[in-house]
């Protein structure tokens, strides 16, 4: 399977995209421009969670010398209408000092489900790679040319003879039948059907068929069948090699499918929670171009998760983390695994440049691939300028306040 095929419903891409080159820079500049926003969105975050944190601590510092205040003046306190006054106040103090203590363990959960939610709906588009799909289909056409004999100088007009061999022979030879017939069979080998499997036997014993068949005064056509049939075998093997590289993206495109799947689920589920309607959503966040609409969009979500955190905590005491803390796991799966994803991507990127470094200076397939080399690299430089595998897997390592 050709990934250009694979690659659009792994990355659930639109139908038709034919964005010219001059958009892969725009649209990995709005990448930026998105990190850069989430970044600062999630540094706010940081910086108030710091902030509060600071105030609590002190109020709960203070509480323990009133309340240490308070136990030494009951000791030293002999009357007993005076003691009992200290001790109503000492009572208040540890109860203010429990308030500030669930203020402060609110505090943590609303910034870590800030942090959550800020990264699940930044996710919306590192999740549609339009830049990586619009360099595969220069490359993916380019390495499926290289993979067919027939676009290399010759080669049609002498398989042409071959194949003029094979129909004028094959009744007088079974092994010609049987190999006409696989060629048939294989919807024409003209077509660019790689030449892998069992058909090749057959194909390698015809064509030697057909050169040991040629006559003495055939000399320059027998050299050049030599060539061309020493050409079908290294673009044979090629095709081979090729595959093992291509049959990672059937794994990739699966686990990509149910990636989107799992995080439309989870982007639905957070909406809801914070009171947010999805088509809102996609039209004032999603289909936002402008970065300092996008910024203050992002701020009210925030703002809207902490809201919807305390407000569980109001309505449901007994159990008002487990949700969030439900949520709060589901997104950082996301993000690792969408990581984890971009990283084998890129690893079998640089599978290919192997495969071309083995035949890069082959005579017959040479320049074919040195063209291949020069696709190559745009489709790593996009893909480079799009995604950062290690920070997806980092930052949903360091995502949440311990």
């Amino acid at each position: 399977m050709q990934m250009k095929k694979i690659i659009l419903p792994a990355f659930l891409l639109l139908t038709t995209i034919n964005h010219a080159k001059s958009q892969t820079n725009t649209i990995a500049a709005d990448s930026i421009n998105d990190k850069n926003i989430r970044t600062k969105v999630l540094s706010e975050i940081q910086s108030g969670f710091e902030s509060r944190t600071r105030m609590l601590d002190s109020t709960v510092e203070k509480l323990d010398a009133r309340v240490s205040y308070l136990d030494k003046s009951i000791l030293d306190t002999k009357d007993s209408k005076e003691k009992s006054e200290k001790l109503i106040l000492r009572v208040q103090a540890i109860e203010d000092k429990q308030k500030t203590i669930d203020q402060t363990e609110l505090n943590l959960l609303q910034a870590n489900y800030q942090s959550a939610f800020v990264n699940l709906v930044s996710m919306d588009r590192e999740i549609k790679p339009l830049v990586l799909f619009n360099s595969t289909k220069t490359f993916f056409s380019s390495l499926s040319d290289a993979g067919n004999p027939m676009n290399y100088d010759g080669y049609t007009k002498w398989y042409k003879g071959f194949s003029d061999y094979l129909q004028a022979e094959k009744s007088k030879s079974p092994l010609l039948s049987v190999t006409s017939n696989l060629i048939g069979f294989a919807n024409g080998f003209t077509k660019g059907v790689p030449i892998t499997g069992p058909i090749t036997t057959a194909l390698f014993t015809g064509m030697n068929s057909y050169i040991d068949n040629m006559g003495k005064k055939e000399k320059d056509l027998k050299a050049q069948s030599e060539q061309m049939l020493t050409l079908t075998m290294k673009i044979s093997q090629f095709d081979y090699d090729k595959d093992q590289i291509e049959h990672e993206w059937e794994s990739i495109a699966k686990e990509l499918q149910e990636l989107q799947t799992k995080y439309d689920k989870t982007l639905t589920t957070n909406l809801k929670m914070v009171g947010v309607d999805k088509v809102a959503f996609q039209r004032d966040f999603s289909a936002e171009n402008d970065a300092e609409m996008r910024y203050q969009y992002l701020t009210n979500l925030r703002d809207k998760a902490a809201k919807c955190v305390a407000d569980e905590r109001q309505n449901n005491p007994k159990d008002w983390k487990q949700s969030t803390f439900v949520q709060m796991g589901d997104v950082q799966n996301l993000r690792l695994r969408f990581g984890q994803i971009t990283l084998r991507i890129s690893q079998n990127i640089v599978k290919y440049k192997e495969l071309f470094d083995k035949y890069q200076n082959d005579p017959q397939l040479g320049s074919k691939i040195k063209d291949l080399q020069f696709k190559l690299k745009d489709l790593q430089e996009s893909f480079d300028k799009t995604f950062d595998p290690m920070d997806y897997i980092n930052s949903a390592n360091k995502m949440y306040k311990i």
